[in-house]
């Protein structure tokens, strides 16, 4: 018999680092085992430490639950590879660190499998603009 489907829960955390007090808001009024969900997420995200890797959870109605690991927030990657904290408070007038298009293009092909396209090339022209969104810059190499 198919398992029925209670609720689905995206949630960002930090890789290796959840606990039941970080999930605990998001995660326990759907009744699943928050420590179960934890040890499973720190076990699958051992190896992206210092990153923030996206998890969409799947709740079924006998209060198990299925772990889908996302790839990190382009936003996140950008600031990383920019060096910066914040995005820009004003885009387009304000700049407030640079990439080169080498890294634009490791930051797309990370991001490739959550994107909605196939091509590296529109791949990069999406992280590109969500780049010039926060106020960072694409630099040629």
């Amino acid at each position: 018999m198919e398992k029925v489907i209670k609720q689905i829960v995206t949630i960002n955390l930090e890789a290796g680092k959840a606990n039941p007090a970080k999930v605990g808001k998001d995660l326990a009024p759907t009744g699943i085992n928050l420590l179960g969900f934890c040890n499973q997420y720190n076990e699958m995200t051992k190896l992206q430490l210092g990153l923030v890797v996206p998890a969409k959870i799947t709740i079924y109605e006998d209060r198990s639950f299925n772990v889908k690991l996302k790839t990190p927030p382009a936003a996140f990657l950008l600031k990383k590879y920019a060096g910066v904290e914040k995005g820009a408070a004003q885009p387009g007038k304000e700049v407030v660190g640079s990439i080169t298009t080498q890294q634009l293009r490791t930051i797309a092909e990370i991001k490739l499998p959550d994107l909605n396209t196939t091509s590296i090339d529109r791949a990069m022209k999406i992280i590109a603009g969500t780049a010039r969104n926060m106020g960072i810059n694409i630099e040629d190499d």
